[in-house]
């Protein structure tokens, strides 16, 4: 009964197993053993889900190294393109060649989805609505549901210190805007000067 039961929960790495118990042990007197073999059917996606938090956004996660694909239906020639529901940007020259890719933190559903253009940017600011947040590499492009500037920009701070991790980058933690990590922030601003297309996904 335990060597089934180790077996069996040792099948959540593989799709399908094959598991042998024994069902008759050998005695002194030489009667043979027989066994059994049980198949052990791949979890279902439902059952794969319900291991990963009700707030998780994705599965599987995406990483640097593992980035999502370029979105289909993104538009043509030199854009940013972000999409919402995986809190992902990619960064595309003229070429429609991915120059860079990276995670954000934004607000679901925030901005509305289609074309916009870099209107702005300032390498520090801060928020008009929360006292002591500051900015740094400002890439403005879109306006808010009540009329703040939506833009890319580095984790923001709030009395000298960040309000977030790196690591949550991917998740949903802004009120609007779409943070990034410093050196994402700064490549962006560089290379998206007023008048570069951003493109929203949902």
């Amino acid at each position: 009964m335990a060597f089934g039961a180790q077996a069996q929960g040792a099948s959540n790495d593989s799709t399908t197993t094959t598991i042998a118990s024994s069902s008759t042990i050998a005695d002194t007197t030489g009667s043979s053993s027989s066994t059994t073999s049980t198949v052990v059917p791949a979890p279902t996606a439902a059952q794969t889900a319900s291991l990963y938090y009700r707030g998780a956004l994705r599965f599987p996660p995406f990483t640097r190294l593992n980035p999502p694909q370029l979105p289909n239906k993104s538009g043509f020639g030199r854009r940013v393109i972000y999409k919402n529901s995986l809190q992902w940007v990619w960064v595309v020259d003229a070429q429609n060649n991915v120059v860079r890719v990276m995670p954000v933190s934004g607000r679901r559903g925030v901005p509305t989805p289609g074309e916009y253009k870099v209107n702005s940017q300032s390498l520090r600011s801060y928020s008009l609505d929360f006292e002591g947040v500051w900015f740094n590499n400002m890439t403005r492009f879109a306006l808010g549901p009540k009329g703040g500037n939506i833009g890319f920009h580095a984790i923001p701070t709030k009395n000298g210190k960040v309000l977030q991790t790196e690591d949550q980058l991917g998740t949903f933690q802004g009120s609007g805007c779409l943070r990034l990590r410093p050196d994402d922030a700064k490549f962006i601003f560089n290379f998206a000067k007023p008048g570069t297309k951003v493109v929203v996904l949902p």
